[in-house]
């Protein structure tokens, strides 16, 4: 099994336009924006901090079940779905969201931005690649947990918290501050 799903190139982004003499309650759709993205990037690094320790041998499974315990993610995994399906399910949701009326409503209100949209909405079709790859990944490691396996899930991992990084920083970046502009609501 390898992972064949190669990462946008982030210099190919189009630029945004700049939307300067913002109010504070212009930028507030951005902020919130970013809120929501900051939740998943808390939740992120505490997955890499115990991906790192497993692999150096300095944490056990006790450790590893109380810090993931600990997670607000898992809290709300354990009331309603599977870790991997109810985070695939909040990455898809939010994503269509985005897809079906943030970036629809901006590319019509602000055609300057629809190279924009167009970019992050490929973006969320390789998170989307990604995330059902880092499924079957973990599957295949339950089944058969050895080091190739690790390292084949793990590969996927990182490609997708580096993909989901860059791209939240970018949205924020190249859309939050039109989503006050344009009044459209997150």
């Amino acid at each position: 099994m390898t992972n064949d799903i190669s990462l946008p190139d982030d210099s190919t982004r189009p630029e945004p336009p700049v939307l300067d003499g913002l109010t504070e309650d212009e930028m507030a759709p951005a902020r919130h924006l970013a809120m929501i993205h900051d939740h998943h990037r808390r939740n992120m690094r505490a997955l890499s901090d115990l991906i790192a320790a497993a692999r150096h041998g300095t944490t056990d499974p006790k450790q590893i079940n109380k810090t993931i315990g600990n997670l607000s993610m898992v809290d709300n995994y354990r009331r309603f779905g599977t870790l991997c399906g109810q985070h695939c399910q909040i990455v898809h949701g939010h994503h269509s969201i985005e897809d079906d009326y943030l970036f629809p409503e901006l590319g019509a209100k602000a055609a300057a931005f629809r190279h924009v949209v167009a970019r992050l909405k490929q973006e969320h079709d390789v998170v989307h690649d990604l995330l059902m790859r880092l499924v079957d990944d973990l599957n295949h490691l339950l089944g058969t947990p050895d080091q190739h396996s690790f390292k084949v899930a793990l590969v996927t991992y990182e490609q997708l918290e580096t993909l989901l990084n860059s791209h939240f920083a970018y949205e924020e970046r190249a859309i939050g501050p039109a989503l006050g502009r344009y009044r459209i609501g997150v």
